[in-house]
């Protein structure tokens, strides 16, 4: 059965891995690796495995954790830019955490925070952080991210990175099964050619994407 990359839209994908539960598809146009859509979690299914996380603002660790892609991209930004963070989760921390810095910052998220009126405003900074990997459909979610972005505006994502099949083969992040793509830093340059954008890697989870 021929399947389309759900990112750049390929039929030009190949087998890449399979374990017991899910087969692994490996785009030959933009080298993302993904799982068939017969093989994804129900909405219902997805959004419980969302209600266990117990994400906080009040969790030091949760701060030092997502300080990884805060820090970064805060000092790019001019004082007071507006952002947004995209799939926020049951329990919004980074928002919080730029909003403490003077960055007044929206949310969305389609299970908890599913306003897509804030989806129609600019951004002078969008993140998105452990979400990408969670998306159906990540070349429209992330074509109408870099829409929404100003004129030399930021989009900072989270996301864990493929670097060999030998190491896909044994990595925690496929036994997620609400995790259905996975990125490399060879898909993020295909992703920022495309759409003319700057790309930085600052940490080996995070990448950032200005808008020319």
């Amino acid at each position: 059965m021929m399947l389309i990359c759900p990112l750049c839209a390929s039929v030009d994908t190949a087998p890449f891995h399979r374990d017991a539960k899910r087969d692994y598809q490996r785009c030959g146009r933009c080298a993302l690796v993904f799982v068939p859509p017969a093989q994804r979690l129900g909405p219902e299914a997805e959004r419980a495995v969302y209600d266990q996380h117990e994400n906080s603002p009040d969790d030091p660790g949760y701060r030092r954790f997502l300080s990884r892609i805060y820090d970064p991209l805060r000092e790019r930004l001019a004082p007071g830019a507006p952002g947004l963070d995209f799939g926020a989760g049951p329990g919004p921390t980074l928002s919080v955490m730029f909003e403490e810095a003077g960055h007044p910052t929206a949310i969305y998220d389609p299970f908890y925070a599913p306003d897509a009126s804030v989806l129609e405003r600019r951004y002078a900074f969008i993140t998105a952080t452990e979400v990408v990997e969670h998306l159906f459909a990540p070349g429209e979610e992330l074509d109408r991210l870099v829409d929404r972005l100003e004129p030399c505006g930021w989009l900072g994502l989270m996301t864990k990175r493929v670097t060999s099949p030998e190491a896909f083969a044994g990595w925690h992040y496929i036994l997620d099964p609400t995790h259905v793509c996975f990125f490399s830093e060879a898909t993020f340059t295909w992703f920022a050619r495309r759409h003319d954008l700057r790309v930085q890697f600052p940490a080996d989870d995070v990448v950032l994407l200005q808008r020319g």
